[in-house]
């Protein structure tokens, strides 16, 4: 497996395939090409020859100069579960450490189990909100109406 930064030829890849990696669920609107063009230096491609098989979209951000933030991370369904996911979150971690960042924030649906599971796994604890049923921390209609989010941070 290679890890090599986006570019911005990638973004129509990326967009080819990521609706059928989410079982046809409409994922490509979340994943516009300026992340392609101006998070080159904090996006990774996973590549096993020239076979796409994970991507990894992030940023520095630029209004909390310790944190930095992951936006969208993608693995193809035959290379789950085989340290994909891990690797590309450690070239990112790596990348916002070189930045000079000291914390890496993301956000997840409740009811997604195994990106919860995996967050965790990678160091990843929930940030404030509302427990929920399960005792998981949410924030209701974080990025709308019916759209709860779990809110997860790590130190680096």
């Amino acid at each position: 497996m290679r890890l090599r930064p986006v570019t911005p030829d990638d973004h129509a890849r990326v967009i080819r395939i990521v609706d059928s990696w989410w079982g046809g669920r409409a994922m490509s609107a979340m994943l516009p090409k300026l992340f392609f063009v101006h998070f080159c230096e904090t996006s990774f491609i996973a590549e096993v020859k020239d076979d796409l098989i994970g991507f990894l979209v992030g940023f520095l951000s630029p209004a909390v100069l310790e944190e930095a933030y992951i936006h969208f991370v993608g693995v193809h369904p035959d290379y789950r579960k085989r340290g994909v996911g891990r690797r590309l979150y450690e070239q990112f971690f790596e990348a916002a450490r070189k930045a000079g960042r000291c914390r890496v924030r993301c956000v997840t649906s409740p009811t997604n189990h195994t990106s919860i599971a995996f967050h965790r796994r990678m160091g990843f604890r929930p940030c404030g909100g509302v427990k929920d049923r399960s005792e998981m921390p949410i924030h209701r209609d974080y990025d709308g109406p019916g759209e709860d989010r779990v809110l997860l941070a790590k130190g680096l």
